[in-house]
C-alpha cells in the first residue's frame, strides 16, 4: 500500500513507481535458450511446498487492500476438514454433517433473501416510478400493476389517474404543466435522495459493484465493501436511483446486494469468515443468484459468474452451489410475482414466430455491426466522463452532479414517449409483437406513423448513448445492463420496422422471394429485431458471449431463434474487440486498479523475468540480525505489506507486515525490547526472539525464466508474489500488482479513480 492511499502488492520497493517494467529490453540482451530443470530455483514438489510448516504456523490477518494467499487458506481448509473427521466417536460423525449443513444453511438462505429482495425491489420501483405519473384512486401505497390488476387486455384503466385529471384540472395546458412539473421534480427528489444515503452514510454503495465483485473473487481483500450498511443503502438507494428514471439499471447492483446477503449470513459461523478461500466460493454463488433474479435466468447467472466473473475456477461444487442458489432464488422471485404476470421480469416475452428466414441475416448483421461500434462508443465516452468527472470540480459536488443530470435527463425524457417511461417497460413493449388484443405501446403498431417511430427509436437510443455514458460513474447505485439494453432494442425496432415497411411495399422483390406475395400474411417480426439489437449492444458493452445468449433465450424461450442471436452476439463482439479491447467491467477495474488477472493469454516476445521484475537493490529487504528497534522503525516507515527476508544475501522466505507488527509490540514494549534481535531462522541465544514462526516460503525462480512462464504462474497457481534468486541469493521480486499493470499496459487511463476507491492501511 503506497502512502497516498493507492493500492500496491505486498512488496517494499525502495524507490520508483510501483510498476517497473518500462521498454523491454532487445531479446539480444537476454539470450534465450532452454532451459533446464535446474536453472528454477523452486521446489520439486509443489505439494511439499505448500504444506511446509512455516506457512502454516500463523494465520495471516488480512485488512483491506490485501490480497489472500490462496495455497495458505486451501490448506487451512484442509487442515481444519482432518480435524473434523479425525474426532474420535460419535463427534467424527456428526461434526462433518454439521459443517456441511451450515454451507448449505448460508447457499439456500441467501437465494431465498436474494429473490425476496427482488421481487420487493421491483414493486418499490414501480411504485415510485408511477407516483411521477400519477397515483391509483384505491389508495396511495397501490402502484399502477396492482391497480388495474383486473383491467382486461384492450380497455383502458379507470382507477389509475394523472396527476391532472385526479386534482380536476381541465385545461389541457394545465394538465401539461401539472405532469411536466411532477415528473421532472419527483425524478429530481429521488435521484437526489439515492445521492445523499450514498455519500453520506454508504460511499461504496455506489455504480454498480460487478468490478469490486470481480476483484474479490480474484483475491482482493475489500470486507468494507461487503458491509449490512452498505447492502441496506444499497438497495434502498437503487430503488430510488431506478424510479427516479436516469439511464441505469438494477441488474448489476442486485449482484452486490446478493453478495452482501451472504457475506452478512457467512459471519454467522466462523468456518466461513475466518477462511478467505472458503468465504469466496460463496461468494461466487451469491453472484449467481444476483443475475438470476435480474434476469429471471437461473442457468444464464450461472454462466455469467463462470464467463464474466471467473468465479468457478474450475471447481465443480462451486458451480453446483452457484446453481442451486440461482435456481432457489428464481423460485422465491417467482412467488413473490412482482409484475402479476406469472413472469420474473417485465421484458420476459415470448417469440412470435417459431421460424426465421436466411434473408434477414443481412439486417441482423448490420444490427451486430451497429451494436459493436456503439458499444465501443460507450464504453469510451463512459470512461472519457468518469476521468473528466475526477479531475473537475464536479468530484467535489457530487450531489450536485445527481441533481443536475437527474434533472436535464428527466426535462429531456419528458419530451420523446420513449424515453419518459421506465426503461423496463420500454423494453418489453419493443420486445413485445403486435397484438390486435393488446394496447398499442404509444402508436408503435400504427403502420401509418413508421417513420415517425422510427425518428422516435432512433432518438431515444442516441439519447440514451449519451445519457447512459454520464450516469454510469455517478455517486448512486447504477447497473449498465437495463440501459444497453434498451439502446439495442429501440434501434433493433426501428431497423425492423424498416424492413417491415420495405416488404408491404415491395413484396415482390426478390430480396423478400421467401415471403408470401401477400403483405397481409405477416412475414417481419420487427420485436425479435429489437431482440437482436440488445444482444448486440449488449454484447458489445459487456463483451459477455455464450451467458449473454443463454440470457436471452431464457427471457424469450425462442429455441429456434437461438443460432440468430449467436451470430449476432459473436460479430458484435468481433467489431467492438477492433476499437476497444476490453469490456466495460475490465475498463473500470483499471480505472481503479484492483489486483485482478484478466483472462488474456500473454505472450513475451523474447522478455524475460528479469526485465518486469523489481530488482534487489530496488527492494527493502528485512535482515537476518536486526534487532527488534531496527524492524520497527521499518514498518513505520514503510507502508508495505511483506518484505523479503535475506542473510548475508541468501533469502529466506517473506514476512507479512500483520504477523510482524502482531509479533513485534508486545516485546517492544519491554523494557530493553528495542535492542534485542530477532532471527528467523531459528534463536542463536536466549536473548533473541525466534521469529521463525513468521516466515513464509516463497516461490523461487531463476530471473532467466520466460516472462510468458511467470505470467502464467500467477494465472494458474494465484501466486502473490515470485522472488528470483541466483543459487540461492536473491536477485529480485515480481508481484501480482507488476503482473496487472503489465496486462492493463495498453490503457491510457489506468489507476486514475485508484485513490478513492481504494483502503488506505
Amino acid at each position: 500500500m503506497q502512502p497516498d492511499g493507492q493500492w500496491t502488492e505486498d512488496v517494499g520497493l525502495a524507490s520508483g513507481p510501483s510498476w517497473p517494467f518500462t521498454e523491454p529490453r532487445s531479446s539480444s540482451h537476454f539470450k534465450r535458450s532452454s532451459y533446464s530443470a535446474e536453472e528454477y530455483d523452486i521446489s520439486p514438489n509443489l505439494e511439499d511446498w505448500s504444506r511446509s510448516a512455516h506457512r502454516h504456523r500463523l494465520r495471516p490477518r488480512y485488512r483491506d487492500g490485501d490480497t489472500i494467499d490462496w495455497w495458505h487458506e486451501d490448506a487451512s481448509e484442509r487442515e481444519r476438514w482432518k480435524v473434523l473427521v479425525s474426532q474420535p466417536g460419535f463427534r467424527g460423525l456428526i461434526s462433518p454433517f454439521k459443517d456441511v449443513t451450515k454451507l448449505w444453511f448460508v447457499i439456500i438462505l441467501t437465494g431465498i433473501c436474494v429473490g425476496l429482495a427482488g421481487g420487493w425491489l421491483d414493486i418499490l420501483v414501480m411504485w415510485l416510478s408511477g407516483l411521477r405519473e400519477g397515483r391509483c384512486t384505491r389508495g396511495i401505497l397501490w402502484n399502477q400493476v396492482q391497480c388495474c390488476a383486473g383491467v382486461e387486455p384492450g380497455h383502458v384503466c379507470r382507477d389509475w389517474l394523472p396527476w391532472g385529471e385526479y386534482f380536476g384540472i381541465s385545461s389541457i395546458l394545465g394538465q401539461s404543466l401539472l405532469h411536466s412539473f411532477a415528473y421532472i421534480l419527483l425524478s429530481t427528489a429521488f435521484a437526489a435522495s439515492a445521492a445523499v444515503l450514498v455519500v453520506s452514510y454508504a460511499p461504496y454503495a455506489f455504480h454498480t459493484g460487478i468490478p469490486e465483485i470481480k476483484a474479490i473473487l480474484g483475491g482482493y481483500v475489500f470486507d468494507s465493501f461487503l458491509s449490512s450498511w452498505t447492502l441496506l443503502i444499497k438497495a434502498l438507494g437503487l430503488a430510488l436511483s431506478v424510479s427516479s428514471g436516469l439511464s441505469l439499471g438494477k441488474e448489476g447492483p442486485l449482484v452486490h446486494v446478493s453478495c452482501c446477503m451472504s457475506f452478512l449470513f457467512m459471519r454467522l459461523f466462523s468456518q466461513f469468515h475466518r477462511n478467505e478461500a472458503q468465504k469466496r466460493k460463496i461468494l461466487a454463488a451469491a453472484a449467481a443468484a444476483g443475475v438470476s433474479v435480474a434476469f429471471g435466468s437461473p442457468l444464464g447467472g450461472v454462466l455469467f459468474g463462470l464467463e464474466e466473473l471467473d468465479a468457478f475456477g474450475g471447481d465443480f461444487d462451486v458451480m453446483w452451489r452457484g446453481f442451486v442458489t440461482s435456481v432457489i432464488a428464481a423460485v422465491a422471485l417467482q412467488y413473490v410475482d412482482p409484475f402479476r404476470t406469472s413472469k420474473l421480469v417485465l421484458f420476459q416475452v415470448t417469440s412470435g414466430s417459431d421460424t426465421w428466414l436466411a434473408f434477414e441475416l443481412i439486417p441482423w448483421t448490420c444490427l451486430a455491426v451497429i451494436g459493436g461500434v456503439l458499444g465501443s462508443l460507450l464504453i469510451k465516452l463512459n470512461i472519457t466522463a468518469a476521468v473528466y468527472r475526477r479531475n473537475s470540480i464536479l468530484h467535489e459536488w457530487p450531489i450536485t452532479e445527481v441533481i443536475g443530470a437527474a434533472a436535464v435527463t428527466a426535462a429531456v425524457s419528458y419530451l420523446v414517449v420513449f424515453l419518459r417511461v421506465p426503461s423496463s417497460e420500454l423494453v418489453a413493449n419493443l420486445f413485445q409483437e403486435c397484438d390486435p388484443q393488446r394496447i398499442d405501446f404509444h402508436g408503435l403498431c400504427n403502420p401509418s406513423a413508421m417513420w415517425e417511430n422510427v425518428f422516435l427509436l432512433v432518438l431515444t437510443g442516441v439519447v440514451k448513448v449519451g445519457f447512459t455514458a454520464w450516469t454510469f460513474g455517478m455517486m448512486v447505485p447504477a447497473g449498465i445492463f437495463l440501459p444497453t439494453i434498451a439502446i439495442g432494442a429501440a434501434l433493433g425496432r426501428a431497423v425492423g420496422l424498416l424492413i417491415q415497411g420495405l416488404y408491404h411495399a415491395y413484396p415482390k422483390a426478390w430480396f423478400f422471394s421467401a415471403c408470401s406475395p401477400d403483405p397481409t400474411v405477416r412475414c417481419i417480426y420487427p420485436g425479435f429485431y429489437a431482440v437482436i439489437g440488445a444482444s448486440s449492444m449488449l454484447a458489445g458493452v459487456t463483451r459477455m458471449t455464450v451467458s449473454l445468449v443463454v440470457i436471452v433465450f431464457e427471457l424469450t424461450g425462442a429455441l429456434s431463434h437461438v443460432l440468430p442471436i449467436m451470430i449476432s452476439v459473436m460479430i458484435s463482439k468481433w467489431v467492438a474487440d477492433a476499437f476497444v479491447p476490453d469490456g466495460i467491467y475490465a475498463s473500470w477495474i483499471a480505472l481503479r486498479r484492483y489486483p485482478w488477472l484478466t483472462p488474456f493469454e500473454f505472450r513475451d516476445n523474447g522478455e524475460i523475468a528479469a526485465d518486469a521484475m523489481t530488482p534487489v537493490q530496488d527492494l527493502i529487504v528485512l535482515h537476518e540480525d536486526s534487532s527488534l528497534g531496527e524492524l520497527k522503525r521499518s514498518l513505520d516507515t514503510w507502508q508495505y505489506h511483506g518484505f523479503p527476508v535475506v542473510r548475508d544475501g541468501i533469502l529466506l522466505g517473506y514476512v507479512a507486515r500483520e504477523k510482524l507488527e502482531s509479533f513485534i509490540e508486545p516485546l517492544f514494549a519491554e523494557s530493553g525490547g528495542a535492542a534485542r534481535k530477532g532471527r528467523f531462522s531459528g534463536p542463536q541465544d536466549g536473548d533473541c526472539a525466534d521469529m521463525s514462526p513468521l516466515l513464509e516460503d516463497a516461490m523461487q525462480l531463476r530471473k532467466e525464466v520466460p516472462l510468458e512462464l511467470v505470467v502464467n504462474m500467477f494465472h494458474r497457481l494465484n501466486l502473490r508474489h515470485i522472488m528470483f534468486s541466483q543459487a540461492g541469493v536473491l536477485t529480485g521480486m515480481i508481484t501480482k500488482t507488476d503482473i496487472v499493470a503489465l496486462s492493463t499496459a495498453h490503457f491510457p487511463h489506468r489507476g486514475v479513480l485508484a485513490e478513492e476507491t481504494t483502503t488506505a492501511n
